[in-house]
């Protein structure tokens, strides 16, 4: 089904363009959804609220770019991961959501405590071994995963999640572009029934940064 008509998405859904409605259309239509999209096209924001919508557990896993150097960085595994949720928080925000008290951190222990915590960041990094059930789960800046990377993560994943993977073909951050999986991942998965590839192409900070975006 679509996104449910007794839905307002939180202010959205009837500002939505045609491509965020195919997108936040597929999030509910199907298991994975795949988004090429550029910066400021409310990717994140809308997967958030979808997630939300759809009611169980929000796992947001991020790539940090430089992972060998993550683990000799100092302070605790949230510490170090702590920048790179920064658009998971300000997605939650726009949905009237405090990070504070729905993301799972040590210092939110009561509220985890009391099941008030429904979103749960991670790195890739540390993602080795899980077991994912029964979960929302977004892969976001997924142009900075290599394949092995992506591979990692979703053979992880039963068929129990809603997976939406985010990312940029235009974005890539990594040394060497070519070891991006993301484009890889999209070839691999789009012919498959229960996937959807889509596109965000406009920039909703303005003419600015939608111009920047045309510079390669």
């Amino acid at each position: 089904m679509p996104m449910p008509k007794d839905t307002m998405l939180y202010g959205f859904a009837s500002k939505l363009t045609n491509e965020q409605k195919e997108y936040v259309d597929s999030i509910f239509d199907n298991q994975l959804t795949i988004v090429n999209a550029r910066s400021g096209t409310g990717k994140t924001t809308l997967a958030v609220g979808c997630a939300k919508i759809i009611g169980k557990p929000l796992l947001y896993i991020f790539s940090p770019v430089e992972e060998d150097a993550l683990g000799y960085t100092p302070g605790s595994v949230e510490e170090k991961e702590a920048k790179y949720i920064t658009p998971l928080k300000d997605a939650l925000l726009e949905i009237n959501e405090d990070p504070s008290r729905v993301l799972e951190s040590e210092e939110n222990i009561d509220n985890m405590k009391n099941g008030n915590t429904w979103v749960k960041a991670m790195s890739h990094v540390f993602a080795r071994g899980i077991n994912i059930k029964d979960k929302t789960v977004i892969i976001d800046e997924a142009q900075n995963f290599t394949k092995s990377e992506l591979r990692k993560i979703l053979t992880r994943i039963h068929d129990s999640c809603n997976v939406i993977i985010i990312g940029h073909t235009g974005q890539i951050d990594l040394d060497d572009p070519r070891e991006s999986g993301f484009a890889p991942y999209i070839e691999h998965f789009k012919k498959k029934d229960y996937c959807h590839v889509c596109e965000l192409n406009w920039n909703f900070r303005g003419r600015l940064a939608n111009d920047a975006d045309e510079l390669i």
